[in-house]
């Protein structure tokens, strides 16, 4: 696993775009890094061995802390300029972290466009943001709204109103549906 971590890294520091990873590429390396750490317990950290996996551990440790910046980075990048994201490239954790952040990056985009207007939206006012009243169709886990506060997680079924830079995201995405008060 060190060297599928190892080429994960170099990859990804090399390349200006994201990379593809497995879906359950994080999973993996949780399990190596957890059997790393137990193993380490056992061993004394006098010995060579326990000096290897000491030397070991720091490099994992190393590497998966520049991995996930170098992939946030790219994937903020990509929303904040529109730009869409395979999702093949993408681990099943990241995809998560894609759907809660787009919303806040056509926000920005938003204000963005008004600005070069000469204006300041209504929505960039916490008091003044509208919210969309939706039907979810599946299970989906808890979001971080536009405003900065936690919904849900929902069931299939369940009725909130959301922020409506939310709301448009998860009904594109086939999650939810707008209901017509009337």
């Amino acid at each position: 696993m060190y060297n599928k971590l190892y080429e994960a890294w170099r990859k990804e520091k090399e390349a200006s775009t994201l990379q593809p990873l497995p879906k359950d590429f994080y999973k993996k390396i949780a399990k190596y890094v957890k059997r790393i750490r137990e193993e380490s317990r056992m061993i004394d950290n006098k010995t060579i061995k326990g000096k290897l996996s000491k030397i070991e551990y720091e490099n994992v440790k190393k590497m998966i802390d520049e991995l996930l910046a170098l992939r946030l980075g790219k994937i903020l990048s990509c929303l904040s300029s529109g730009k869409e994201i395979s999702k093949s490239c993408l681990t099943s954790e990241e995809e998560k972290i894609g759907e809660e952040t787009i919303s806040i990056a056509e926000y920005f985009r938003e204000l963005a466009k008004n600005l070069l207007y000469g204006k300041v939206s209504r929505d960039t006012s916490k008091e003044e943001r509208r919210k969309v009243v939706v039907r979810f169709i599946k299970d989906v886990p808890a979001i971080v709204g536009v405003d900065l506060r936690t919904y849900g997680p929902f069931r299939s079924e369940d009725v909130a109103s959301l922020p409506v830079e939310n709301a448009r995201v998860l009904i594109r995405q086939g999650l939810a549906v707008e209901v017509e008060l009337g």
